[in-house]
């Protein structure tokens, strides 16, 4: 569970145990909510969207960097969403946690690349997931709002994530990498 303390540090700590040290890391867990307007979202449901989308990437942060401190740097994504870059009416607390996703990664990757850690993200526009699949609306809106005229497959997102961690992408830092088929074009 992202949103807990205790969990987040057990997965690090394991990590490091079985691999010996983290190189690279890709903060992804994240929930939709429901699609409503602002006055309409049930404070449980903020904190819930809060506590795993923003909260979880915070902790992930803390604990992925403090590794990297040791071991002398690495590379970390996070996962925001085109909501992050541009807001969304029937989304807000959603889009809100992802516009947080973003500015976490900046202030990382500024207050971290003196220790050689990379922190970028990716803001994916829909993606062939449950997440959207399952959703009527936002399969709607995909079709209606990308360019492209389809969903991007979860194997596009994960091949610009292991770009991001690579040493391709060595200069890049503090980066909102949108990837939307145009939708934000």
């Amino acid at each position: 569970d992202v949103s807990q303390a205790a969990d987040v540090a057990r997965l690090v700590t394991q990590t490091v145990a079985r691999f010996g040290r983290i190189d690279c890391a890709h903060n992804n867990a994240g929930i939709l909510g429901g699609i409503t307007r602002l006055a309409d979202v049930r404070e449980d449901e903020y904190d819930r969207l809060m506590s795993i989308n923003l909260k979880g990437v915070w902790l992930c942060l803390k604990a992925e960097i403090l590794q990297m401190q040791q071991q002398g740097g690495g590379a970390i994504v996070n996962t925001a969403s085109i909501a992050g870059i541009r807001g969304s009416a029937w989304l807000p607390i959603y889009s809100t946690t992802k516009h947080g996703v973003v500015g976490l990664t900046r202030a990382a990757a500024l207050g971290y690349a003196e220790d050689g850690i990379r922190v970028n993200a990716v803001c994916p526009g829909y993606v062939d997931t449950q997440m959207v699949t399952n959703t009527p609306l936002l399969q709607q809106r995909a079709a209606e709002r990308t360019p492209m005229g389809r969903l991007a497959t979860p194997e596009e997102i994960a091949a610009a994530v292991v770009w991001l961690c690579s040493d391709a992408a060595s200069y890049m830092t503090g980066e909102a990498l949108v990837m939307d088929g145009g939708a934000t074009a």
